[in-house]
């Protein structure tokens, strides 16, 4: 047989040639004659041929033998580790064939010429020719070698790839998939090793892994060689880059960054053909694997990669620590989002336990059940169908007990481990990398597992009440207002892509300062300030990795904005200035250094009034660096900025100054500046406001209190508290009736609307522009304004001009 027969170079394969040298080799040879010009670079290398593997088989006499163990396997497959073994054990001492071992010495020798080093290291990697095809996903089942050197060692290595094509995972996924076991072939791709083993490694998506979001780049980094997080050993650090801005170079558009523990790293072991996983000191931990610019680049990779592929991608990268240079290793299909059916079913959790512990959200759904503690796959008879499984970590052995499982939950992985990928598959909510979960759950206790409140996937004790609600999204009815969303947890964000709303008419800056940053901007800028020992040790946690504290409230708060922009672009995205009370900012960390005690926070020292207060005002200017740099360094420039609770026009005119102090200048570049319309003073001085602002949003919450008089928060007072009382709805036709003849433009982003379907008629009949309203009543609403739309078309119609 020719050397051409038994061996290729991947630079001459294609996606054509999967039947030859399997999926995994025929896309690197894709990527390598293809995208190379595009910039990506794909390590050179060459496989072995089905047809090679095929001459193994012969030359030994082993297809008839391997048919027979076969034949062996129990229906129920309780021999199924002494069946794999004994097969693997008959390919593992078969002799390669003279011709088959000279072709990939010749190779191998001629791989070591090119890239200029002698008995060159390599990574030897199996390809099954049934493998990365949309309906089958062989992920993970196959063997992979790292750090090989030397043309015994790779004869060795191959031969146990040819092997591990009849692993206990590869020949039960067969069994069930029903491919004829010998039908199915195994290349063996020889790379020159990348020495990521000196820098970093990892996974990407060209789409969002939980919700299926198209224009987001999903990628995960970690030190050392990538095996740690694909096997899930670590929590890596992860970004997500929005697609839509990658063509800009003057951009940045990273929407997420975290910085994951990374607590282990796998390298060199030094000797032979070994690896071995250590302990990461802890300033790398603390340090992000990848920069911005490498990140993007990785981002802009993925994109074309897709584009290339016309269809999502699943994708490993690795960087060389010597040179510097980034590499794509692999490229396979995206096999879950991808095909995942158009629809969307909300998870809302009712009473519930107390938080046991929590980790990465997998999926959005919620699971009950019993724990069910294990150690290893091989105590799988100690599972009780429906039990909620908890471990350590899992790899392709355990995929039969996660097949009867409620849910997952890990003690380490990210979103890319083995654990997040399978659970995607089955449908199942998975919460990894949830630290101590094997300690935090005893064995048979209930508990809730819920994915459903954004990235931070959370475990409660005891059953929870749980409601579950598919929205329609067929024959959502047009209407001339817009509807928008209220948005507060960018985590959440993405799970509502497919609503086809008009924007953001809320999104609530406070909600990410208390539940991303945590901490209170002033305890980072005066740091001498903050006594409390406690306070000062999660402030340095919590801004470890970054160059100066302020920094991390600066990005966060940036990114979590621009996350919730991202999903809604070019749509406006109206982003409310900070309305925490202070008994809100004093429970900040750090906070109650800077807060004075106010017998009622509700009327107190709030919203506009400390933006210009010197007391504040450098906090404010952190909130006013985040807003530059979602909009001008990430690019989200469909940000909208609300100030809230503006009590007066000379307060207005102060909070203007300083926001353009601060670079936020209305009408500069776009921006717009919108005024909350929640006090009486806006509704009898709005000819002013509008002077001063693009906008007016009602918050009714707010107006309705100071026009009644009632304590919103008052339990005696509830049965006062009501948003269609005439004199609040009077107030509301009065602003809308003045803002339009101003030209200025009126939405609500209280709840009435979603609640009471006369008032949303009500704004209708009264000409408001747009209505904002929580995701899960976009659909009822906006039927509800349709039908309103329909009898009043005059109103209706004015309101659509002066948008």
């Amino acid at each position: 047989m020719s050397d051409d027969a038994l061996v290729r170079w991947l630079e001459d394969l294609g996606t054509d040639d999967g039947d030859i040298v399997g999926g995994k080799n025929a896309s690197l040879g894709e990527m390598i004659g293809r995208l190379r010009a595009s910039g990506i670079r794909v390590p050179e290398g060459f496989a072995t041929t089905a047809d090679a593997y095929r001459g193994v088989l012969d030359h030994g006499g082993l297809e008839p033998q391997i048919r027979a163990a076969l034949e062996e396997l129990d229906p129920d497959r309780e021999n199924l580790a002494r069946v794999g073994r004994k097969i693997r054990g008959l390919i593992e001492k078969a002799e390669i064939p003279a011709d088959l071992a000279a072709a990939i010495a010749d190779a191998y020798r001629r791989l070591g010429e090119r890239i200029g080093r002698d008995a060159p290291d390599v990574a030897v990697r199996s390809s099954a020719t049934a493998e990365d095809l949309p309906g089958a996903s062989f992920a993970g089942q196959l063997e992979t070698f790292l750090n090989v050197r030397g043309r015994d060692a790779l004869l060795d290595a191959v031969r146990r790839c040819f092997a591990s094509l009849f692993t206990d995972r590869a020949i039960a996924y067969r069994e069930e998939q029903g491919f004829d076991h010998m039908k199915v072939a195994v290349s063996v791709g020889v790379q020159r090793m990348v020495r990521s083993d000196k820098a970093g490694s990892g996974v990407m998506f060209s789409i969002d892994t939980e919700t299926g979001f198209p224009r987001s780049v999903l990628v995960n980094a970690a030190w050392g060689l990538g095996e740690t997080v694909v096997q899930g050993i670590v929590e890596p650090d992860e970004y997500h880059v929005f697609k839509p801005l990658l063509d800009r170079p003057d951009l940045a558009p990273i929407v997420e960054k975290r910085l994951g523990s990374k607590a282990r790293r796998m390298i060199y072991a030094g000797r032979g053909n070994e690896t071995k996983t250590v302990d990461t000191d802890r300033k790398a931990r603390g340090r992000f694997v990848l920069t911005d610019d490498e990140v993007l680049t990785l981002a802009r990779w993925a994109t074309v990669i897709e584009m290339h592929y016309d269809r999502p991608m699943d994708m490993e990268w690795a960087k060389d620590g010597d040179t510097g240079d980034l590499f794509i290793v692999q490229a396979r299909p995206e096999t879950v989002q991808a095909e995942a059916e158009a629809q969307l079913r909300t998870y809302s959790l009712g009473d519930h336990g107390d938080l046991l512990a929590s980790g990465l959200a997998i999926g959005d759904g919620v699971a009950t059940g019993k724990v069910c503690r294990l150690e290893s796959a091989d105590q799988i008879d100690r599972f009780e169908d429906g039990a909620v499984l908890v471990t350590g970590m899992t790899d392709p052995d355990w995929v039969p007990i996660m097949k009867r499982a409620a849910a997952i939950v890990t003690d380490h992985g990210g979103r890319t481990s083995h654990a997040a990928i399978v659970s995607r598959e089955l449908g199942l909510p998975a919460v990894v990398g949830a630290g101590d979960a094997t300690d935090a759950l005893d064995a048979g206790r209930e508990i809730t597992v819920s994915c459903a409140e954004g990235d931070e996937g959370r475990i409660y004790d005891g059953i929870a009440e749980v409601s579950v609600q598919d929205l329609d999204l067929e024959d959502i009815p047009e209407t001339r207002t817009r509807i928008m969303v209220n948005m507060a947890n960018p985590a959440a964000a993405y799970r509502w892509w497919r609503l086809p709303a008009d924007g953001v008419g809320l999104a609530r800056m406070e909600f990410v300062i208390g539940n991303r940053i945590k901490l209170h901007p002033l305890a980072l800028l005066h740091p001498d300030r903050v006594e409390d020992d406690e306070a000062k040790r999660q402030i340095a946690a919590l801004t470890e990795g970054w160059d100066h504290p302020a920094d991390y409230f600066v990005e966060t708060l940036a990114r979590g904005i621009a996350r919730i922009a991202a999903v809604h672009h070019p749509n406006p995205v109206i982003v409310r200035m900070s309305d925490f009370k202070t008994n809100e900012y004093a429970d900040l960390i750090g906070g109650r250094a800077f807060e004075p005690q106010e017998e009622n926070p509700m009327l107190g020292w709030r919203g506009a009034s400390r933006y210009y207060h010197e007391q504040y005002r450098d906090g404010f200017a952190l909130e006013c660096r985040a807003i530059r740099m979602a909009r001008e360094t990430i690019g989200l420039d469909n940000l909208v900025v609300m100030v809230p609770f503006c009590r007066t026009v000379d307060e207005a005119d102060k909070v203007l100054a300083v926001m353009a102090e601060e670079g936020l200048i209305r009408g500069k570049d776009g921006l717009e500046v919108f005024v909350m319309a929640e006090i009486p003073a806006n509704v009898f001085l709005a000819d002013d406001f509008a002077a001063r602002f693009d906008g007016f949003s009602i918050g009714s919450n707010d107006l309705t209190q100071l026009v009644l008089g009632v304590d919103r928060d008052s339990d005696r007072l509830s049965g006062l508290f009501e948003e269609r009382d005439p004199a609040v709805k009077a107030a509301i036709a009065q602003l809308l009736a003045r803002a339009r003849a101003n030209g200025k433009k009126t939405g609500i982003c209280g709840q009435a609307p979603s609640d009471y379907p006369e008032f949303a008629r009500f704004l209708v009949e009264h000409g408001i522009d747009s209505i904002s309203v929580s995701p899960d009543s976009f659909i009822p609403v906006k039927r509800i304004v349709a039908e309103a739309e329909s009898e009043v078309p005059a109103l209706a119609a004015v309101a659509a001009e002066g948008a």
